[in-house]
């Protein structure tokens, strides 16, 4: 397992632009996840259609910024890197208070898909971290 992660984070270092396009099209599944599916389903789980309007929001933004610096960044991928990896860091921190806040009204569905949402983006977080890392190592 790490000499898969090592050979994916020595890639990634090598195209930094892949690593926003990967964040952007994550971050679009999950703006499209959040408004087009749970927010429908609002009379069903727990989440309040107003907290998931704000995650879709966020998420949007992400995936804005992500896409942006796919097309349009030439350098100083690291810095760029590690301003989503801290901003997708607030949004995990935001969906767990999220979590604890509306505890009481949540369904197994709500808690399962918030849940795997955040380890994902926790996982994505730390390839970001270490490819910018390994960017400004070869400086």
């Amino acid at each position: 397992m790490n000499r898969i992660f090592e050979k994916l984070t020595r890639h990634l270092a090598k195209n930094p632009r892949r690593l926003f396009l990967i964040d952007s099209v994550g971050a679009l599944l999950t703006a499209v996840l959040l408004c087009g599916v749970l927010s429908n389903l609002s009379p069903y789980i727990g989440m309040p259609k107003t907290t998931l309007n704000l995650l879709f929001s966020i998420a949007a933004c992400f995936c804005f910024y992500s896409a942006a610096c796919f097309l349009f960044l030439k350098a100083k991928w690291a810095l760029y890197i590690r301003l989503i990896s801290f901003a997708n860091l607030l949004y995990c921190a935001l969906t767990i208070a999220f979590l604890f806040i509306h505890y009481n009204k949540l369904t197994i569905l709500d808690l399962m898909y918030f849940l795997a949402e955040t380890a994902i983006i926790c996982l994505l977080l730390y390839i970001e971290l270490t490819v910018s890392g390994k960017i400004l190592n070869k400086r």
